[in-house]
């Protein structure tokens, strides 16, 4: 077995035995190398800059700019973007601001077609089948959130706390990290007892969660210097059973 092989295994183990994994970049892009390319890494990644602002942040803050795209999957079947829709969560899984449709800004098709996303979402799929081989179709929303940090305004990458995102499997990939401190990501049992934690600090770095089984969250972040643009760039997947 190679090292990928070997890498492959572990995440696998380490999600079916805890319900989480935490990937060093290092590591995690290997595996994406796996299943496909990441040729327009640098396009894909400089797509972040100018999205535009989340203005459905109950909290009345100005921090959150993301975009938003859904595809679906069904086993042996190409994944397929869907037709752009609203993202909707029960109150029970993000009581600030479930139980209404929001509507974002659509992923331009060049950034969610491309080989990056691509490769992603390939990679997710393999994975998530790998952990559970009764899927007929998965219902997938990818999610690229930049949150900022400014003096006066923390930037808050879960602003309703700790919780589950009412999903089967949800991946978070760090994109950037610029001028920032903390967002660290804290991972908790069903009775909410803590179990680990660690922080997304390089490109590539990856966490990946079975939602049914853990709650995660992630503190809010800090400029460094509060006179330089201070922001977290992440790309959200979450893979829900249909």
């Amino acid at each position: 077995m190679d090292g990928a092989a070997r890498s492959q295994q572990a995440l696998e183990d380490a999600i079916a035995r805890q319900g989480y994994a935490f990937l060093h970049g290092k590591d995690m892009r290997p595996l994406l190398g796996a299943v496909g390319g990441l040729a327009d890494w640098e396009a894909f990644a400089q797509s972040w800059d100018g999205m535009p602002v989340d203005t459905y942040m109950a909290d009345g803050g100005r921090y959150r700019r993301r975009r938003h795209a859904v595809f679906a999957a069904a086993p042996g079947a190409t994944i397929t973007r869907e037709p752009h829709q609203p993202h909707y969560q029960g109150v029970e899984y993000n009581p600030l601001h479930g139980g209404i449709e929001r509507w974002f800004e659509p992923v331009p098709d060049v950034i969610a077609g491309g080989a990056s996303a691509t490769t992603i979402l390939t990679f997710c799929r393999a994975l998530f089948e790998q952990l559970d081989a009764s899927i007929h179709r998965w219902h997938i929303e990818l999610h690229q959130f930049r949150i900022e940090a400014r003096h006066g305004e923390l930037g808050k990458p879960t602003p309703e706390g700790l919780h589950r995102d009412g999903v089967d499997y949800v991946l978070v990939l760090l994109i950037r990290r610029q001028n920032i401190k903390s967002g660290t990501t804290s991972i908790h049992d069903l009775e909410q007892r803590f179990l680990g934690s660690f922080t997304l600090t390089r490109p590539f770095d990856a966490a990946l969660v079975h939602d049914a089984r853990v709650y995660h969250g992630v503190t809010a972040v800090e400029p460094l210097d509060p006179a330089q643009p201070a922001y977290r760039d992440v790309l959200v997947v979450t893979f829900r059973r249909k």
